[in-house]
């Protein structure tokens, strides 16, 4: 019986240093944000070659309720729950959703992926991260887009135990959203997949980042684009 309990502390303790990005601005949970497949225990993906990394889905094939209208070349909130715990970088990428189809239709399927936001660290005798510790991140919304319907996915890396392959953690959602007053001249030099876009070992997803303290760091996937 204590040995059950102890191991229900445990589990409970791990959940909670976890986390999801369930929600945009000011709504409600899953409201915009497609439902992720860790929408309860919070656990990350760690297989960057798993259908996994692009949205995490639990349901893959079925959107979210609603499509938040935003304005292009403003800022929109991107949410964690309960808090980004773990050190590591956050990343947002864009996909626009192909003519026939809708925010709550599209896959997110192929090469259509590009990087709008990244962070770095602060390096001195450690890595600070700046979004450890952060209950939301504003990512700007390029005022270059066309105006329509687009997928935008957050990405937190878990870096504490990614010494050895597949120890990364992913922390992933996409939210719908519909842009209008974009210039339209957005032109990305580099699109991506999920999966395709990360190796188990690029040196942004392997690396101990405790000791010794890197001097560097070079995130996973494409340069952010700009317009």
């Amino acid at each position: 019986m204590k040995l059950s309990v102890a191991i229900a502390v445990l589990v409970s303790a791990a959940a909670e240093a976890h986390y999801t990005f369930p929600s945009v601005a000011n709504s409600a949970d899953w409201q915009y944000v497609r439902t992720t497949a860790n929408f309860q225990s919070n656990g990350p993906v760690t297989n960057v070659q798993s259908e996994d990394i692009r949205c995490y889905q639990r349901t893959p094939g079925t959107g979210a309720p609603n499509v938040l209208n935003v304005t292009a070349g403003t800022g929109l909130p991107y949410n964690a729950k309960a808090s980004i715990s773990h050190p590591g970088p956050m990343a947002f990428y864009i996909a626009k959703v192909p003519a026939g189809e809708s925010a709550a239709t599209f896959d997110g399927k192929g090469k259509v992926w590009s990087k709008i936001y990244q962070d770095h660290p602060s390096i001195a005798a450690g890595m600070t991260w700046p979004s450890q510790g952060a209950k939301s991140v504003t990512v700007q919304i390029p005022k270059c887009l066309a105006n329509g319907e687009y997928l935008l996915r957050a990405e937190h890396i878990g870096l504490h135990s990614a010494g050895s392959s597949g120890g990364a953690q992913f922390y992933i959602s996409c939210a719908q959203i519909s842009v209008s007053g974009g210039s339209g001249t957005y032109s990305p030099k580099n699109v991506v997949s999920f999966p395709g876009a990360y190796s188990a070992t690029d040196p942004g997803i392997m690396i101990n980042i405790y000791y010794p303290v890197p001097k560097s760091y070079t995130p996973p996937g494409p340069a952010v684009e700009s317009c």
